[in-house]
């Protein structure tokens, strides 16, 4: 029979390299909770027409990627692509949007493309993303930008780049769309290329071929010909970027993936990551919630990659989540001195110190072994004179020194090396 293996494209993550993932993931969400965000849990699956009518029709996420099926009930549904379009449909269902403005909500969790998997683009994608709703200040959009920023440098991560733009708004992009689809059409391009400039032409300017590349010398970009709003709006957003001590490249050229983005843009790319660079991105979706039958309120946001955002991290040579599972290994010699630990390791893990025990009776060689493989810093030893004693051996790993405490007196001991030894990393 052959061994079953993990569906193709879908990275998994387990110890060695798991508390990175988890590390980088905490990283990211941290700055929003410190901002004032609330958590949403976003079903997995939703209508497909919630991605048809939210995302849009002519992306490739919508036309090629989506994992969608048919539900015993004859219903199309489809697996959550992205995130935003989900969370704008639960403000909306849940009455969100008719309390204090603006509404601000992050998530994270697994997301589906059907896409051919490479280096950093999976089927099975990890994000972690932020939405804030209901208020069109460019000084918001500054704030979701910066969360995002200090989220990455939280990590250490110094080889990225923030690249920025505005694409405009229902006043002033369908004059450029007719500047734009004049220039295409003087281009030599395909039937499908032309085909999709009459849907969406920014699509033209994201084409990654080289044959299409080559033409664009001279096209003319959204943020040329903004309307005097959202040249005012793209000044402020920047001033505030400014007052925030954000960094970023003006990035005309910028395209997002999903039709729905409108005024300010933007994508952070990790240099190290090749052709996958992208680590994250979002912004600015006036009109989202309306087209989706709520109210006529403005919004921002952003998804990043935690899968990325490890791999850059490690492009880097840093190690997110480093460190030894637990802070404590027990180590019992005996049936009686097992019970004791038992007790003492539940006692320990309920202060909050990590605590593992050598199960299997192994004799004392092969636990201390498991001991020096768990990379805790002290082993508890109990054998038939602790137990008399009433006593524990603690071991301290690195210096190579050990002492024999009370049992009553161990929690506290280990509380204070654990946070001496904090001290000194810090």
């Amino acid at each position: 029979m052959a061994q079953l293996q993990a569906p193709k494209g879908v990275p998994e993550y387990f110890p060695g390299r798991s508390s990175a993932f988890l590390a980088v993931r905490d990283a990211l969400n941290a700055p929003a909770r410190k901002a004032g965000y609330g958590y949403v849990e976003l079903p997995m699956f939703e209508d497909t027409a919630l991605y048809v009518r939210g995302v849009g029709e002519s992306t490739d996420v919508v036309s090629k990627e989506m994992y969608t099926f048919e539900d015993r009930g004859g219903r199309s549904l489809s697996l959550r692509p992205e995130g935003t379009a989900g969370v704008m449909r639960l403000v909306i269902e849940h009455s969100l949007d008719r309390g204090q403005l603006p509404v601000k909500l992050w998530y994270a969790g697994a997301f589906f493309r059907a896409e051919r998997p490479q280096h950093g683009r999976y089927r099975q994608l990890q994000q972690v993303g932020l939405e804030a709703i209901g208020s069109d200040d460019p000084a918001l959009d500054a704030e979701v930008i910066a969360l995002a920023d200090e989220g990455f440098r939280s990590l250490g991560l110094k080889q990225f780049t923030l690249q920025l733009t505005s694409l405009g708004c229902a006043e002033c992009r369908p004059a450029y769309r007719e500047l734009l689809l004049a220039f295409l059409a003087k281009l030599d391009l395909d039937e499908a290329t032309l085909e999709r400039a009459v849907v969406n032409p920014l699509r033209v300017l994201d084409d990654k071929r080289e044959s299409v590349q080559s033409q664009l010398a001279g096209v003319p970009y959204m943020v040329n010909h903004l309307c005097a709003d959202c040249q005012t709006h793209y000044d402020d957003v920047r001033t505030a970027l400014r007052l925030l001590k954000v960094e970023w490249t003006e990035s005309p050229s910028l395209v997002r993936g999903l039709d729905y983005y409108t005024r300010t843009a933007f994508e952070f790319t990790h240099h190290l990551l090749g052709a996958q660079s992208g680590i994250g991105g979002g912004g600015r979706y006036d009109g989202l919630m309306s087209s989706l039958g709520g109210q006529d309120l403005s919004g921002i946001g952003w998804g990043l990659g935690t899968d990325r955002t490890l791999l850059a991290c490690e492009a880097e040579g840093l190690a997110p989540g480093a460190g030894a599972l637990v802070d404590v290994f027990a180590v019992p010699m005996g049936e009686e001195a097992k019970a004791v630990l038992i007790a003492l390791c539940g006692e320990l893990r309920a202060s909050g110190i990590r605590t593992d025990l050598a199960y299997g009776n192994r004799g004392l060689k092969g636990a201390m072994k498991a001991a020096d493989r768990s990379g805790a810093p002290y082993v508890l030893i109990v054998g038939e004179q602790e137990v008399a004693d009433g006593t524990v051996v603690v071991k301290n790993m690195s210096a190579g020194t050990q002492e024999s405490v009370a049992w009553e007196s161990v929690q506290s001991l280990l509380a204070a090396h654990l946070q001496k030894d904090e001290g000194n990393h810090s």
